[in-house]
């Protein structure tokens, strides 16, 4: 959890159920309050021009959502669409201030929480101008599994569908598929019931 479920109550959250495909914000709304998933997954993206979606993020339980945006004056870059049934917190953005205000370790929670996303942006900046397709995808399951505290070899099972992996990397499924089946004769990973442990 960034910041414990008990202090969001105590400072004015409710809870908020979404069905799965609901969207939560839309690009160009303007942020008013601080979300947590409680359960489900929600995925941040966008459309090129081509109608093309460009996922940028997949989130689940324990995390939150555009918090960063709460503290400037920008409107939201991004949909967040729950993918699962899902169950949120939501606090409104002047509450979450005073809570800010008001609790210096929740501060440093929210500001390690902020560094990691902007490892994971840096990171997949970099590894998204790479040629190499199963570069890319390591880098992506690389995050995923550093997050976790699974370390032995194919102990992980990265929680993305082919598509989601397509999507966070820019490639096209087919190139996915294909990269992940090298990737398995290789030794990078495992294939196990169709799921891929790394």
């Amino acid at each position: 959890m960034i910041i414990d479920e008990n202090l969001l109550l105590e400072n004015g959250a409710a809870y908020e159920d979404y069905t799965a495909k609901e969207t939560i914000y839309h690009i160009g709304d303007t942020p008013h309050y601080y979300f947590q998933i409680i359960r489900g997954t929600v995925e941040l993206n966008n459309y090129h021009e081509d109608g093309k979606e460009f996922t940028l993020n997949i989130l689940s339980e324990g995390q939150s959502i555009g918090e960063s945006l709460l503290f400037g004056d920008k409107t939201y870059p991004m949909n967040a669409v729950a993918k699962t049934d899902c169950r949120l917190l939501k606090l409104s953005k002047s509450n979450f201030l005073q809570l800010l205000r008001d609790n210096q370790e929740t501060v440093f929670n929210l500001f390690r929480h902020l560094s990691d996303r902007l490892f994971y942006k840096y990171v997949m900046l970099f590894n998204n101008s790479a040629v190499d397709p199963a570069s890319k995808i390591r880098s992506l399951m690389d995050y995923y599994k550093e997050s976790s505290p699974v370390t032995k070899q194919f102990g992980y099972h990265i929680p993305l569908t082919r598509q989601q992996i397509a999507n966070l990397t820019g490639l096209r499924v087919e190139t996915v598929i294909r990269a992940v089946k090298k990737m398995e004769q290789e030794n990078m990973v495992q294939i196990r019931e169709r799921q891929i442990y790394y």
